[in-house]
This record gives C-alpha cells, sequence and structure tokens, in this order.
C-alpha cells in the first residue's frame, strides 16, 4: 500500500516539476496555450516566479514526502491537494462568471488540477 500511494504523490511530483522547469526555460510556452502572449521582461519574471519556482518548489516538497522520512507527513499532501482542488475550483469559477464554456485546454486543465487533488488525498488512505 505504501508504494501505491507513493506512486500517486510522484504523479503530481512530476507534474510539478515538468511546469517549473518549461516555466523556468520557457515562459511563453506556460501560458501560450490560454491564448496569453509574455513579450515583456516582468510577464516572463512573474511566469518564471509563480509557474517556474513555485513549481519547483511543490516539486521539492513532494519529493521529500515520498523519499525521506517525511513520507508519513500528511500536512505536505494535504496542501498540494487543497493547492490543485483550490486552482480547478478557480479556473471553473472563471468559466461561470464569465459565461463562458471554455476551450479544450480550459476543462483538460480543470480536470488534471482536479486528479491531481484526487491523487493526493487517496495517498492519505493508503499509508
Amino acid at each position: 500500500m505504501e508504494l501505491l500511494a507513493d506512486l500517486l504523490i510522484a504523479g503530481p511530483m512530476l507534474f510539478f516539476a515538468g511546469m517549473g522547469a518549461v516555466a523556468l526555460a520557457r515562459p511563453d510556452r506556460v501560458v501560450e496555450r490560454f491564448g496569453i502572449g509574455v513579450d515583456t521582461v516582468p510577464g516572463r519574471a512573474e511566469i518564471r516566479s509563480v509557474y517556474g519556482g513555485f513549481g519547483l518548489a511543490v516539486a521539492g516538497l513532494l519529493a521529500w514526502a515520498v523519499f525521506t522520512d517525511g513520507r508519513g507527513q500528511l500536512w505536505i499532501r494535504s496542501v498540494v491537494a487543497v493547492a490543485c482542488f483550490g486552482m480547478a475550483v478557480g479556473r471553473g469559477l472563471s468559466l461561470l462568471l464569465d459565461r463562458s464554456t471554455g476551450d479544450a485546454t480550459t476543462w483538460r486543465f480543470v480536470a488534471l488540477e482536479a486528479v491531481l487533488a484526487v491523487a493526493l488525498f487517496a495517498s492519505h488512505t493508503l499509508r
């Protein structure tokens, strides 16, 4: 059961590591799929910090939860799960408030963020 719990944590960990690395190297790649251009230095800095630095920090925290004695630390998984759930809810509320059906990319990210949250919450029951 502990191996399955680690695998449920590893998926979100890899997602955040990938997002963070791409955001630092190519900030435009992170937001272009949403039709957002980043053609200013402050804009790229914002993407690098919020998506890049944050993503790598979250990936590191999840790695710590899996690969060290911190694996029993419920708070790590809980905090990241709540953040993922918050992103999914924020996107959903944005669609509702803008009276939009959204595009496929937006809905894929709503689903992805919800799946990440569920995986992290599910890992709680397997330890």
